[in-house]
């Protein structure tokens, strides 16, 4: 008898694993959504429609890369020739105090921007995901100039803050990436 439990025991775990492989899970960032044609994505330079100087040129910088570190498909920055095309369009960019310390000076500073990115089939013509009022905020400490003042104008502190454009940069390309990738 207790043979006879045993090898149910053992018989158990045995189909218990079987059905546990094909259960749908992948690592996250690694799996893709998109149609087995696509092979190759164009991504030409975003449009910036803001103030902010260099702006579309980090953002599409750090999509490309992030794309090409996801190591499923050919990047290039041309639109023709392609299987997909990925467009984008910085819209707005605002800077808005988050905190404030006790003299009543933002410590803290929150970057909004919104952009319009599509990815669209360039065979069938068809358009794959896109999203016409993407919205992505990060918040950043609030660095002074020489003269003790923060900025609270995009330009400026972009122009004082080239670390937080790259971070903010790196933070929506992931986001964009995974939208697309990971269907979320």
């Amino acid at each position: 008898m207790r043979m006879f439990r045993n090898l149910l025991c053992v018989l158990c775990v045995l189909c218990g694993g079987v059905f546990d492989l094909g259960c749908g899970y992948t690592l996250a960032g690694r799996s893709s959504t998109l149609p087995a044609s696509i092979k190759t994505i164009g991504i030409p330079l975003f449009i910036n429609r803001t103030t902010v100087f260099n702006l579309e040129t980090a953002l599409t910088t750090k999509v490309r890369s992030e794309f090409i570190g996801r190591g499923k498909f050919t990047i290039v920055s041309d639109a023709t020739g392609v299987d997909a095309v990925l467009t984008g369009e910085v819209t707005a960019v605002s800077i808005t105090p988050a905190s404030i310390n006790a003299n009543q000076l933002a410590s803290r500073y929150a970057i909004t921007i919104v952009a319009r990115v599509e990815l669209k089939d360039t065979k069938a013509n068809m358009v794959i995901w896109d999203n016409p009022g993407m919205v992505f905020r990060q918040e950043y400490d609030a660095t002074a100039n020489q003269t003790g003042q923060t900025a609270i104008d995009p330009t400026a502190f972009f122009g004082q803050e080239t670390n937080a454009l790259d971070r903010l940069s790196t933070e929506f390309a992931r986001s964009i990436v995974s939208a697309i990738l990971e269907a979320f």
